[in-house]
């Protein structure tokens, strides 16, 4: 899994605890700790998805466009890192019988613990991890 799974949850967590105002990619970034360029790349993504809405200019910035009960982690991840959990294998010998086969055995072994993973992010929406974060204030 890739870290714009975890910076795009960090991102929408950070604009759902400030539904009244637009943030920058800057103050994000600062909570997030990572440059202000990797977290508008982020960001853009979200935006084209439309989990986020966006204004240009003095006062503009980022704020949060859907019902945080209606956003799950796997919506999340399927923008971010669907089918990260490929097998990276070496160039095998297909004259053997496991170098011929091992990365499609394999494929479809993390294919399914993909979606093992799927339904277990579903059952985590946004509001719920919104939440989980402000109990520890």
């Amino acid at each position: 899994m890739n870290s714009d799974f975890t910076l795009a949850i960090h991102s929408l967590t950070y604009l759902a605890l400030q539904p009244d105002r637009m943030s920058t990619s800057d103050a994000i970034s600062e909570s997030a700790g990572v440059h202000p360029v990797r977290i508008r790349k982020v960001l853009s993504l979200l935006k084209k998805h439309e989990f986020i809405k966006t204004k240009e200019g003095t006062g503009g910035g980022f704020i949060f466009a859907l019902d945080l009960n209606k956003v799950n982690l796997w919506d999340i991840y399927k923008i971010t890192s669907e089918g990260a959990l490929k097998p990276k294998c070496p160039e095998s010998n297909h004259k053997c019988i496991v170098g011929a086969n091992m990365q499609s055995v394999l494929f479809s072994i993390f294919l399914g613990a993909e979606e093992h993973l799927g339904e277990y992010l579903k059952d985590y929406t946004m509001k719920e991890v919104v939440n989980l974060v402000s109990k520890r204030l």
